[in-house]
């Protein structure tokens, strides 16, 4: 990458997409578009220019990355030069980390059926139903 090019920085779409935080670019944009990515606390375009020290705020299924940005690319590479792009912040991994571990908690109690219902289970299921109908 040139000097110019990191003065002027790269798109918010590409940036997001080379870093590996969305799968194709036209995910990129559309979370951009929708309102999940923030630059510097502001709602941003897909067309805006990423630059060196910017901090953005990720929001993706469920859980929310702060990062910063510390290098530049247009091209999506492996995972290892990736994470290189980006340094996020530790309250953000002990936040995500903290939200992991109460869903995890919260599945815990929970035991899937082994099999089909009988007919006795059957018509409990109908029952409870025909009580969420009133």
């Amino acid at each position: 990458m040139t000097v110019d090019a990191a003065q002027v920085g790269i798109r918010l779409d590409v940036w997001l997409w080379a870093a590996r935080f969305f799968r194709t670019r036209s995910l990129a944009k559309q979370a951009v578009e929708v309102g999940r990515v923030e630059v510097d606390g502001q709602r941003a375009k897909a067309s805006r220019p990423v630059r060196v020290d910017d901090r953005l705020k990720i929001t993706r299924g469920g859980e929310t990355f702060v990062i910063g940005v510390r290098g530049l690319s247009e091209q999506r590479g492996p995972a290892g030069v990736a994470q290189t792009l980006y340094v996020e912040d530790p309250e953000s991994i002990m936040a995500r980390t903290e939200a992991r571990a109460t869903a995890a908690a919260a599945r815990a109690g929970y035991t899937p059926p082994e099999g089909r219902p009988d007919k006795r289970a059957r018509r409990l299921i109908r029952a409870l139903g025909d009580i969420d109908a009133l």
